[in-house]
């Protein structure tokens, strides 16, 4: 299987980086800006043609959310604008699409996991960005399978757990919101279920593949402050430093404007329709500090 994941800087983008060139039955390559601007028709369908793609994977965008505040132009274009333009580029061909898109289309006032079925309200620019970036595949491309995910971390760049341990290395009090819930998503673990819903699209009969919306992510559900007691937890055995924790409610959070209270996922769908399903989120946060503290 040939595979174009369109997108390089991002977490997941470097996650697959990392992780599909290992693998023996794919053949994997990962272009971004400038090499692929999403927002380039013309550089589009180059790259689509000199790899010429079982599948294409859409790991671009703009992943801002509260600069998209600031920023709306660009988060649309990228976002929405961009999305469309690779969807119809793969319709062209008869190539099917897997697009990412966030837990953030919702409003976040549901008191249970989302559920694909649930009606999309964002409460963000950054949110109604990624809607319409939704909308915008679905109706470029009969064959698409969206993917919606949150609270990504990773051992590449800068993330929330890699931002607890600098805090914690510098001895600093972390005042943590304890009242938020979401499903970490180790990015890592993330790319290897794309990998496994790509390879079942790609195989799967005409009438039987699995088009549609699915929710992916880390089995379970958090708190930020869960997540940072978890990365306290888990580097004791690998560093030295301590640090003292407070939770604290989410309105005594000075920035992140109407952040959402709810962004947990329900995940059943995928793992019913395609046998996918990531491991718990605190297994995600081991391995990222185990590589992150790494010697």
């Amino acid at each position: 299987m040939r595979i174009l994941a369109a997108g390089w800087h991002g977490q997941i983008a470097r996650a697959f980086m990392q992780t599909a060139p290992g693998r023996s039955d794919i053949a994997a390559f990962a272009i971004g800006r400038p090499g692929l601007d999403i927002c380039n028709p013309r550089g589009i369908e180059r790259a689509m043609g000199d790899i010429k793609p079982d599948v294409l994977i859409n790991l671009a965008g703009y992943t801002g959310v509260d600069e998209a505040e600031s920023e709306p132009d660009l988060a649309f274009s990228l976002n929405s604008t961009g999305a469309w333009l690779l969807a119809e580029a793969a319709a062209q061909r008869n190539v099917p699409i897997i697009h990412v898109s966030t837990c953030y289309v919702f409003d976040g006032h549901k008191p249970s996991a989302y559920e694909e079925t649930d009606a999309a309200h964002p409460s963000t620019t950054y949110g109604r960005s990624r809607l319409a970036g939704e909308i915008a595949v679905q109706a470029a491309n009969a064959k698409h399978i969206i993917l919606r995910t949150g609270w990504i971390y990773s051992p590449y760049g800068r993330c929330f757990v890699s931002n607890i341990l600098q805090r914690a290395q510098l001895g600093q009090k972390l005042r943590i919101v304890n009242d938020q819930y979401g499903s970490p998503t180790y990015a890592p673990h993330l790319v290897v279920a794309i990998l496994a819903v790509a390879l079942k699209v790609t195989t799967a009969r005409r009438d039987e593949a699995p088009w549609g919306i699915y929710h992916v992510a880390g089995a379970g559900t958090a708190s930020w402050f869960d997540v940072a007691c978890e990365v306290l937890f888990a580097s004791k055995a690998l560093a030295a430093f301590t640090a003292s924790l407070e939770p604290i409610p989410l309105v005594q959070y000075p920035i992140r404007p109407n952040r959402s209270p709810n962004s947990m996922l329900d995940c059943s769908k995928l793992k019913a329709a395609l046998d996918v399903e990531l491991p718990a989120w605190r297994t995600g946060v081991r391995e990222c500090v185990e590589r992150l503290l790494a010697p």
